[in-house]
């Protein structure tokens, strides 16, 4: 797997990583190894033409997940709208056999999942070092959730 990195602009630095799950249209199995291929390939093509890095592309046969990091200017369903866009045209275009398996239709369901990831570790952490930063250490919480959740 690529590591993520410091990406410097000019009036800021981030490490901005998300995890995106994709299901295939109807959840029907279309993922094959030649599928797997042409989404590997236009990924790392499009990494070229936007501000999006693929740190790691798996399949499992109805669903696409993709680790990215990307830059604050591109909002998550920014992100996910030109993975999915790009990837489902060139996979019809590249794979003609799925788009008969869809009934010449769309290649990803509408929804997504979406999760940021932290390379620093879990919310805990970064709690705790939010709290510790600071010469004298007075940091004060004006607010935390507490509320349970009940699902």
């Amino acid at each position: 797997m690529a590591q993520s990195k410091y990406i410097h602009k000019s009036h800021n630095v981030s490490v901005l990583l998300y995890h995106f799950v994709c299901p295939a249209k109807y959840r029907r199995v279309v993922l094959s190894e030649a599928v797997d291929n042409t989404m590997k390939d236009v990924c790392l093509e499009l990494s070229k033409r936007y501000q999006i890095f693929f740190l790691e592309i798996g399949t499992d046969n109805n669903h696409v997940h993709f680790l990215v990091q990307s830059v604050p200017t591109y909002s998550a369903t920014k992100i996910v709208t030109i993975i999915k866009s790009i990837t489902a045209r060139e996979v019809f275009r590249l794979n003609p056999e799925v788009k008969e398996k869809l009934w010449g239709g769309e290649f990803w369901t509408d929804g997504y999942f979406v999760n940021t990831v932290s390379k620093f570790g879990d919310e805990n952490t970064i709690s705790k070092y939010v709290r510790e930063q600071g010469v004298e250490k007075q940091y004060k919480i004006l607010h935390k959730d507490t509320q349970l959740t009940l699902f």
